[in-house]
């Protein structure tokens, strides 16, 4: 299945996938009350469920898992390394510490809005220096190595903060907030990721035809007119706003953007232009299938998101590496 056939079998996918996330939740209402309520208003309670809890809940995953998928696409193309996702250039690892410390300093309880604007400015000074330290003519390899300095600095800065916290509820709020959730979510953080989630996707979609002349490699791109700095530039700006405003609002949710581009890779062909909406898709319908999987399995136990992307991710992985050393002969 190539081309617009995938296209559309995801898309298929999202919507289904988006349906059954507004129909399951322990409120126990039937399809005909759930729809009524969204659609017509009827019922108070219902009501309160559907569209303040159930929709945004829904549409966070699709944002989330859509800017997962489309970033883990986008760095494969532009580093040719299969192994690149969003976490690879320390914007994850950044927006989370900027995260825990509202949550350590108490900031995260004076306003509502403290906790994701504080993860925003992480993410948007992680690629204030991702930038500086790769300079404006540094390739796919000095930007790996800068993403990696600064994903292990904001990494040890994170378990430093957790190591000195002398409040245990603090500390058990930040682990569990960078295990992942999209539980307890309103319209108010739909909105405020919203503007920044669109703004990266409009950067990253962008950058099909880079990429695909990419495949050659840079010279061979440089000549066919490819001006990599601003292509570079353009990918890092994307990524840093798509994942930054959805580890704002959902925590740290690891495997998406690294896993949905090996799965989908086979079917669209060696063209990176043709990955990238399908990986925006393909992680949109994993996370709302790990969302709802979340509130089937130990409902009452609030198990995390992040968890249950890593308990997905990582057999799919092993058997990218088998499969992969089957290929090779090994």
């Amino acid at each position: 299945m190539r081309g617009q056939g995938l296209f559309w079998a995801l898309a298929l996918l999202v919507a289904a996938l988006f349906l059954l996330s507004l129909l399951i939740g322990p409120a126990g209402l039937s399809v005909r009350e759930s729809f009524s309520a969204l659609l017509a208003g009827r019922g108070e309670a219902a009501v309160l469920v559907m569209r303040e809890i159930r929709l945004p809940r829904a549409i966070l995953a699709v944002l989330v898992g859509a800017s997962l998928g489309l970033s883990g696409a986008a760095l494969q193309g532009y580093m040719r390394n299969p192994l690149a996702e969003p976490g690879l250039i320390g914007v994850s690892s950044s927006a989370a510490l900027g995260a825990v410390l509202a949550l350590q300093t108490g900031l995260a309880s004076a306003h509502v809005l403290a906790l994701p604007a504080s993860a925003l400015t992480g993410a948007l000074i992680a690629v204030s220096l991702l930038l500086l330290l790769a300079g404006p003519r540094g390739g796919a390899f000095t930007l790996i190595l800068a993403g990696i300095a600064l994903s292990a600095l904001a990494g040890a800065l994170t378990q430093l903060v957790l190591n000195l916290s002398p409040n245990p509820y603090a500390t058990a709020d930040i682990v569990f907030w960078l295990m992942g959730s999209l539980a307890d979510r309103s319209f108010t953080h739909v909105w405020l990721a919203l503007p920044l989630t669109v703004l990266g996707w409009m950067l990253l979609a962008g950058l099909g035809r880079g990429l695909d002349a990419l495949t050659l490699g840079e010279d061979a791109a440089a000549a066919l007119g490819i001006r990599l700095g601003r292509l570079r530039l353009a990918l890092v700006i994307g990524v840093a706003a798509s994942v930054g405003a959805g580890v704002a609002v959902a925590g740290a949710i690891g495997f998406v953007g690294l896993i949905v581009p090996h799965l989908l890779r086979p079917l669209v062909g060696a063209r990176p232009a043709r990955l990238l909406p399908a990986s925006a898709l393909g992680g949109a319908a994993l996370l709302l299938a790990a969302d709802i999987g979340v509130r089937l399995v130990l409902p009452d136990r609030d198990l995390k998101l992040g968890v249950v992307t890593a308990l997905i991710g990582a057999p799919l992985f092993i058997r990218l590496i088998y499969r992969t050393r089957a290929e090779a002969g090994a």
